[in-house]
């Protein structure tokens, strides 16, 4: 019958269900057999009909039914046994892609487009099809589960993949300036080896860091408020970020690349105020290179800069402290000068607040400023650290992580 020819047509593959869905009627004036199975490991359909055993290579309102049919069935399954994610529809596409089977149905007098009568146009033939495999799918469906939940299973992730291509932003080619983000100031040299990117927080502090960089070598590309917290969200969806989309351009690279060879700097240098606001802008852009630009930190190509947030004047003397430890410590140590030069504390609110030459000085001078290297190691505590801070389903975890490192919070301020 039906069923062996069509196990027969895609042996050596993997079908399901694992026997072929049969169904067949008939009455006075129309009749249908049918046999269908669905290949998730690849291998090529069988796609055949059949009309009063004539050929329609074209299929027709026939297959039509059919299809229609085998939506509407999986759709009411899927929705009472709840199975679709949040958000996700199947289409007519996301069953047939994959689905091979051999359709012969008879009718009386059947209307065929062309000459050639390689497909079928009697349009009662997609009503009455249609209903029928409805009715026995959705039967099938429910006497069988296990396998009617692996079929869904396999549907949705179809939808899913779909979904997801419609999403995803092309990314622009970097071969000509004019494709850059209009937001990133280029450097002009061609070396990537010597070339730096600073990824930095607003455009106040982006406007003095463009001044206070080197044109020759560093290129600046400020960046709106937070980012995107992409630590869940796959690699093919995170360009539809236009942040994230701006970064990848401006890096030459796609994310989740192991090729390196367009990257356009051999630096990327992450430049946050050094609060706590721009502390958590620092730490969702690291989770975005850990996470989707891996490649990149396994190559030491990513570093964080440690802007100050104190400056200390005594004379014509300038120092700058990290935090509030290291200022105490500086105020210390020049209490025991001798000069007895009166001292003046300045606290920096952000970036924006510092001119062109004090950023030059603390963060973007390759003699004075202070970098710390992102890095990772095989087998490394990161990702598992990563997670507990910025997963959604893991609030309870930051809660007892936060209570274990309560004392070491700094509340003088508050």
């Amino acid at each position: 019958g039906l069923s062996d020819y069509l196990v027969g047509a895609i042996i050596g593959w993997e079908g399901i269900p694992a026997t072929p869905f049969v169904g067949c009627f008939s009455t006075d004036s129309e009749a249908a057999d049918w046999a269908l199975q669905w290949m998730p490991e690849g291998g090529d359909p069988v796609q055949e009909s059949y009309v009063n055993l004539i050929p329609t290579t074209q299929g027709g309102t026939h297959v039509n039914g059919l299809r229609s049919g085998l939506l509407e069935a999986i759709r009411e399954f899927c929705e009472f046994r709840n199975l679709l994610p949040r958000g996700i529809k199947l289409t007519p596409d996301d069953i047939w892609e994959r689905c091979s089977y051999v359709l012969s149905a008879k009718l009386i007098e059947p209307q065929f487009s062309g000459q050639t009568k390689d497909r079928l146009s009697s349009r009662e033939a997609a009503s009455f099809i249609s209903g029928r495999v409805k009715d026995a799918f959705s039967l099938w469906l429910n006497q069988h589960t296990d396998e009617a939940e692996r079929i869904a299973e396999f549907f949705i992730s179809a939808a899913q993949k779909r979904m997801r291509a419609s999403k995803k932003v092309v990314r622009k080619k970097v071969t000509q300036g004019p494709s850059l983000p209009g937001k990133l100031a280029d450097c002009t040299s061609a070396e990537a080896e010597r070339s730096e990117l600073f990824l930095v927080e607003g455009d106040s502090a982006g406007g003095s860091a463009k001044q206070a960089r080197n044109r020759e070598n560093q290129a600046v590309m400020p960046l709106r408020g937070k980012i995107l917290n992409t630590w869940e969200v796959d690699s093919q969806d995170i360009l539809a970020s236009q942040e994230v989309h701006d970064i990848s351009v401006a890096l030459g690279i796609d994310p989740a690349t192991e090729d390196l060879r367009p990257l356009r700097y051999h630096k990327i240098c992450i430049l946050a105020d050094a609060d706590s606001d721009g502390l958590h802008i620092a730490t969702l852009l690291c989770a975005l290179f850990v996470r989707h630009f891996r490649s990149l930190v396994f190559a030491g190509h990513v570093y964080v800069a440690m802007p100050p947030l104190f400056r200390v004047d005594m004379g014509k003397e300038v120092f700058y402290a990290l935090d509030e430890a290291e200022k105490q410590a500086i105020l210390k140590r020049l209490e025991s000068d001798k000069k007895r030069l009166k001292t003046n504390v300045q606290r920096f609110k952000g970036l924006g607040e510092m001119n062109p030459i004090q950023l030059r000085e603390t963060t973007m001078d390759p003699n004075t400023r202070r970098l710390v290297q992102l890095t990772l190691q095989p087998g490394d505590e990161t990702n598992s650290t990563m997670d507990m801070l910025l997963a959604k389903k893991r609030a309870s975890d930051r809660r007892i992580w936060l209570e274990g490192k309560g004392d070491l919070a700094d509340t003088g301020s508050l």
